[in-house]
């Protein structure tokens, strides 16, 4: 029975693009609901009435039939396209399947693995150290990064991958993983397959006419030059009072501000891109509890070093709206993932990523496409105020030079295999 009235109605239908991914249209007094429940099944916001879903391992039928379910149980009032309900009809398998021992329901439920594997690297819960081919496939060594943390190795791409050791340590994984691999083994994440990139582009509802801005190479992210992070620190010493300066070590220099609410910390060891060279906290009072808290790395672009600081010393009297306004006022591309919501600049250079269930990391601004290999980061926790992220997401915007235009470029094929259009046969080739 129906726990309350939801008038809302969500149409389903095939992806024109990318089949069988889904496109779930909502309408209707309360259609927020709706799509709050579409979340949970999967669903990504492309658009003001828009949700897609798209999945690596091709079962967006089958869970759409849940979804629905779900919805009509809830009082909403669902409506499915017939070519989609064909499909949603018709039991298929994968072509030369690895394990054709595999029932159709097992076969599911190895795609249901593969997928939590694809979200967890996306969202970064699971960062990959390393990859390598093996000849028949990739394979790759990884850690957990958020809950009980652990430390694999992975085997497989897309609907095929598996978990299929686990190790104590990060250290112990990594150094089998050499020992299997060796000269093949190459840093960082692989390359990301076809499937992954035909998803990624749904996801971030990018259409055919601009295919090629997402998946042209990314822009270098602008970097500090070594010794401007020293002479910003002196010039904040020299030009503002308000800032006392203490020498515990050589390697460190302490900035307080002259309310004894704001405390700076500067490393002048730190050389690395993932070397911490600022640490900055906000208090409630000379003694009371931390606010919110930050790390910028070494090679942090100084003028948002100075927009942070600046907004400690002397807070403006307006607010400055909300994040996503800023970037999307500055034509930046968002993107919806299970846990997080990430925008990136035209030419893909700066990322701002916001983690709404995280503490430590709340939001996240790197250089680069690759928050793995970042050129720089800064990570802010809970609590840090709106105007300031603003602030921040406004200097980002202005480190990046105008987008140029690009000229349409068809939708490649979004999988290897697949056709674009509903397949004639049931069996799906790799």
């Amino acid at each position: 029975m129906p726990y309350a009235s939801a008038n809302a109605h969500v149409h389903f239908a095939l992806h024109p693009d990318h089949q069988p991914a889904v496109i779930a249209t909502t309408t209707g007094p309360t259609a927020d609901a709706a799509r709050s429940h579409l979340y949970d099944h999967g669903f990504r916001s492309t658009g003001p009435a828009t949700m897609v879903l798209a999945r690596i391992d091709l079962e967006e039928p089958h869970y759409t039939a849940r979804a629905a379910e779900q919805l009509r149980l809830s009082g909403f009032i669902t409506e499915i396209d017939p070519a989609l309900q064909e499909e949603i009809d018709t039991e298929w398998t994968w072509a030369n399947y690895s394990m054709p021992w595999c029932s159709r329901a097992e076969i599911r439920e190895v795609g249901a693995a593969a997928q939590r594997i694809h979200d967890d690297i996306a969202t970064g819960h699971l960062t990959i150290h390393l990859h390598a081919d093996d000849g028949h496939t990739t394979v790759a060594v990884g850690s957990y990064t958020t809950g009980v943390r652990r430390h694999i190795h992975l085997h497989g791409e897309d609907h095929l991958r598996q978990i299929s050791t686990s190790y104590d340590t990060e250290a112990e994984a990594v150094a089998e993983f050499h020992r299997l691999y060796s000269v093949a083994v190459r840093p960082g994440p692989a390359p990301l397959t076809d499937l992954e990139q035909a998803v990624r582009r749904l996801l971030t509802g990018t259409t055919p006419s601009t295919a090629e801005a997402t998946s042209a190479p990314a822009t270098e992210p602008p970097v500090a030059e070594p010794g401007e992070h020293e002479a910003f620190l002196a010039a904040l010493f020299y030009e503002d009072r308000q800032w006392e300066r203490y020498r515990p070590s050589d390697e460190t220099t302490i900035a307080s501000h002259e309310s004894l609410t704001v405390r700076v910390e500067f490393d002048h060891e730190a050389r690395h891109r993932t070397d911490v060279a600022w640490t900055v906290a906000e208090y409630d009072g000379p003694v009371g509890e931390r606010l919110w808290h930050a790390t910028l790395t070494a090679g942090t672009p100084v003028p948002l070093i100075h927009t942070i600081l600046q907004h400690l010393d002397a807070p403006t009297l307006t607010t400055a709206g909300h994040p996503d306004d800023v970037l999307h006022g500055a034509a930046w591309h968002p993107a919806s993932h299970p846990a997080s919501t990430t925008w990136a600049a035209p030419d893909r250079s700066i990322v701002f990523e916001s983690t709404p269930h995280a503490v430590a990391d709340r939001w996240t601004l790197y250089g680069g496409e690759d928050l793995d290999r970042a050129a720089w980061t800064i990570r802010l926790s809970a609590g840090v105020p709106y105007d300031l992220l603003a602030q921040l997401a406004g200097t980002a915007a202005d480190l990046i030079p105008s987008p140029t235009r690009l000229s349409p470029k068809p939708l490649p094929a979004p999988a290897r295999g697949l056709p674009a259009t509903a397949p004639a046969q049931r069996v799906r080739g790799r």
